[in-house]
């Protein structure tokens, strides 16, 4: 893709405003009083056309090899949009190394994947139809030449880009324009901050306090008004994984491998290097990027692989300090709750869950 997607932090707003890329400002953006539009590359603007599009091929099984898998067989709006499963299934009921995340608010994360290893919803698009265990098409070119002998695609590319020629750049075009709407900033803890003292429990409130204070949750997940997807988009070694596999060896081996990054992030045992497949740098071995907590109560299980299943075993993990290992992030420490404190916790990820979460009901009929 040849336009330029700005990622946006709070300290970057107003250069933001003299960029190439451009604010959505479409009915089609569900955005509440004080919160940032998402920012959307400039060579790519969201249009009813494109996003009528991309819903079509989101759905569309015939995106897969064998006509089983779509983008929402891992991306469920009956599940969140994510699949309930610990890691994902793909062609032939083959397996991934990597838990599906949301796309719910994917248009406000810095960085697409686990591992961070694109920037743009396009790119990320991109990926699964060609993994072998995701969607397994032989090529992006197989794609292409499949859904052009779709005769009702023609048209739909002609609607939406000018003329019928199908790409795989328009294909993630599309998609990544309809995963752009995909937002929602309507939960109680919105309605809480904003002022209203009645809309979480006391037990939620008391998790707040925790959340800000003994549980040092705020430290990845802060509050940010403008931006409120609780994550700081940055990637973290938290010691997932930690007690199976040795981070040094593994880095050794993949230091000078000649594969991929989309490849060796569904090895088993390289998966477990997270973003320093990515960067190759020795702080970001066994590191992966904070998800956003909204919806999070919807979400499970937990964690990049999965290996947590509930938001009780999350919060658990939490209480202990992770994982040791020699790459384990400095703000991971014992936190010694109390069962009482860890059940407000869980009352306060409750209050994560959005009550607008109706609107998007007509989409899950169109899962087959």
């Amino acid at each position: 893709m040849s336009g330029v997607f700005l990622r946006i932090t709070v300290f970057s707003l107003f250069g933001a405003l003299a960029s190439p890329a451009i604010f959505a400002q479409t009915p089609e953006f569900r955005v509440p009083e004080g919160v940032l539009p998402p920012i959307i590359p400039a060579d790519n603007p969201v249009t009813p056309a494109k996003i009528e599009l991309g819903e079509k091929l989101y759905f569309d099984v015939r995106l897969s090899l064998d006509d089983t898998v779509s983008c929402a067989s891992c991306h469920d709006p009956r599940k969140g949009f994510a699949d309930g499963r610990r890691v994902s299934e793909g062609v032939g009921k083959k397996t991934g190394v990597r838990n599906a995340p949301t796309v719910l608010n994917a248009a406000y994360f810095e960085q697409q994947f686990w591992d961070g290893r694109v920037a743009t919803l396009e790119e990320q698009a991109k990926q699964p139809l060609v993994n072998p265990v995701e969607m397994a098409m032989p090529s992006h070119a197989a794609v292409e030449q499949k859904l052009a002998a779709v005769a009702e695609y023609a048209p739909l590319f002609q609607k939406a880009f000018g003329d019928p020629r199908i790409t795989i750049d328009r294909v993630a075009m599309a998609v990544a324009s309809f995963e752009r709407t995909l937002i929602s900033f309507s939960a109680p803890i919105d309605r809480f901050l904003a002022g209203d003292e009645k809309a979480i429990s006391d037990s939620a409130k008391r998790g707040w306090a925790l959340f800000n204070g003994k549980a040092r949750c705020n430290t990845c997940h802060g509050h940010v008004g403008v931006l409120p997807t609780f994550t700081d988009n940055q990637f973290h070694n938290i010691g997932v994984a930690a007690k199976s596999h040795d981070f040094e060896a593994l880095a050794r081996q993949v230091a000078n491998a000649t594969e991929e990054i989309p490849d060796l992030a569904h090895q088993p045992g390289a998966t477990e290097l997270g973003r320093f497949l990515v960067t190759r740098e020795r702080p970001h071995i066994g590191a992966f990027k904070t998800p956003g907590l909204r919806n999070v109560e919807l979400t499970g299980p937990y964690m990049h692989d999965g290996s947590e299943p509930t938001l009780e075993a999350v919060i658990d993990f939490y209480d202990r300090g992770g994982e040791p290992n020699p790459f384990l992030d400095g703000g991971m420490r014992p936190l010694n709750l109390a069962a009482e404190e860890k059940k407000d916790l869980v009352e306060l990820m409750k209050a994560f869950t959005s009550d607008d979460l109706a609107r998007f009901e007509p989409l899950a009929k169109l899962m087959q």
